[in-house]
């Protein structure tokens, strides 16, 4: 004969300690989802890379190097030449590998297009590839001709650049002022991308989108505090 269980009593806990074991069972649980979300294999991040450099007339590229991989990624010039007792000034960006490409129009001519800060640049974006002279931004001449997206403002180039085989997004912003006889003033003031392979970026980002203003974790401090 089975011998009938004891009768079980309800422990009871002080109000301060429920509380305490509340808070820790939140500060628990809110940690658990963070470690989730910290182990998402890809998280948007925009490399951002300040800059403060001339594009001199005449100077030939101003190279820069997108992701810092040692390998320089686009150019600058901004020239200025004479023909026949007239002068012609342009400025232009050019991909400096095959593979890279620049957001804008191919014709007439192909022009680079001046975006505006917040527009977004990613796979439904007009690309078009490498160019022998690059893609015009502006363009001007003795009897008056205009041609070019630049007109005497700071804008954002559209890039399109491929790491270890995998296509990436990124921007650069570039002050231009008119051009004259002596060239256009034009200064590369910043260029950014976006670590996730074919994940849009917008023009002027310089850091991640997603990105929380506070993890879970630290929410969840938060919580453990009050």
């Amino acid at each position: 004969m089975k011998a009938s269980p004891l009768p079980r009593k309800t422990a009871r806990i002080s109000d301060s300690l429920h509380r305490q074991l509340n808070m820790y069972a939140l500060a628990a649980g809110a940690a658990g989802a963070g470690a989730l979300v910290s182990a998402s294999p890809a998280e948007a991040k925009v490399v951002y890379t300040p800059a403060d450099v001339k594009i001199v007339l005449n100077a030939g590229l101003i190279k820069f190097d997108l992701n810092h991989d040692g390998v320089q990624d686009f150019g600058l010039s901004n020239r200025y030449w004479t023909s026949s007792s007239k002068w012609f000034t342009s400025l232009r960006v050019k991909p400096l590998k095959s593979a890279n490409e620049i957001s804008g129009k191919a014709h007439p001519l192909p022009f680079a297009y001046a975006l505006a800060k917040g527009d977004k640049i990613g796979p439904q974006a007009e690309f078009h590839p490498d160019y022998p002279l690059g893609g015009v931004m502006a363009a001007s001449d003795i009897d008056g001709y205009r041609s070019g997206y630049w007109r005497n403002a700071t804008a954002y180039l559209g890039l399109k650049f491929v790491i270890h085989g995998k296509v990436h997004f990124g921007w650069a912003r570039v002050k231009v002022t008119p051009g004259t006889r002596n060239g256009y003033n034009a200064t590369l003031t910043g260029y950014a991308y976006e670590t996730i392979p074919n994940k849009p970026i917008i023009a002027g980002a310089t850091k991640g989108s997603e990105e929380p203003a506070e993890s879970l974790g630290e929410l969840a401090a938060g919580a453990a505090k009050r």
